[in-house]
């Protein structure tokens, strides 16, 4: 099966939304996006030895160049190959319509308050809020974020405030305590684009060491 150069996807031939032929060869895309920024740099897809993780200053993270997912990430880590104390991730990203729709659709998660106007103007709320699980998933975007490849061990969230659709939202992770075996305990929190407070926790991770890179081609 067919793998996308940009975002490592498998992508079934009848189910490719574009193709480029590059060099004598067909290149299979999962979506548009993804097919412009392997025009934008072709090369970069096909020499890299790992093209789909994403690296920011140096820092290799287990994120894809996945074309359509939107956000931007920022790290501040002293010391990349050896986590501790105070390193932080952020992962910022606007809560869309479609984000909501294209959510309900994932989880069955159809509760009249998201997606219907009429009914969610009569309850406390007073307007359509975002899922909080959508919006708590932004915790999970950041802590892919980390160097190395992060797994979920444990989360406590407190929701402070709903989100509506069209709000961005920061997400931060810190570590705070440097545990046994990999693991670490970290603060969770998210605050909107006015620094209110929206969702706050702890998360206990586990962080493995990225798998090696293949050879390159």
């Amino acid at each position: 099966m067919p793998i996308d150069p940009v975002c490592g996807m498998e992508i079934p031939m009848d189910e490719a939304e574009a193709t480029i032929e590059h060099e004598n060869e067909t290149y299979f895309f999962c979506s548009t996006d993804c097919q412009s920024l392997f025009t934008d740099a072709p090369q970069s897809y096909i020499e890299t030895p790992h093209p789909h993780l994403v690296e920011s200053g140096g820092i290799v993270t287990s994120r894809l160049s996945y074309g359509r997912a939107k956000g931007e990430f920022d790290l501040s880590i002293e010391n990349p190959r050896s986590l501790g104390e105070g390193d932080t991730v952020r992962f910022s990203k606007t809560i869309t319509e479609d984000d909501v729709r294209k959510f309900a659709e994932a989880t069955s998660d159809t509760n009249a308050v998201h997606l219907n106007d009429a009914f969610a103007e009569k309850t406390r709320f007073g307007h359509r809020i975002v899922h909080g699980t959508l919006v708590s998933g932004l915790v999970s975007a950041a802590l892919a974020c980390f160097p190395g490849l992060t797994i979920y061990v444990s989360q406590h969230l407190e929701f402070r405030r709903p989100v509506s659709s069209g709000e961005s939202l920061t997400a931060e992770c810190k570590i705070v305590d440097e545990l046994e075996h990999d693991r670490y305990q970290l603060t969770t929190r998210i605050e909107n684009e006015n620094s209110e407070l929206v969702l706050d926790g702890t998360a206990t991770v586990l962080i493995d060491p990225l798998p090696e890179r293949p050879e390159s081609r």
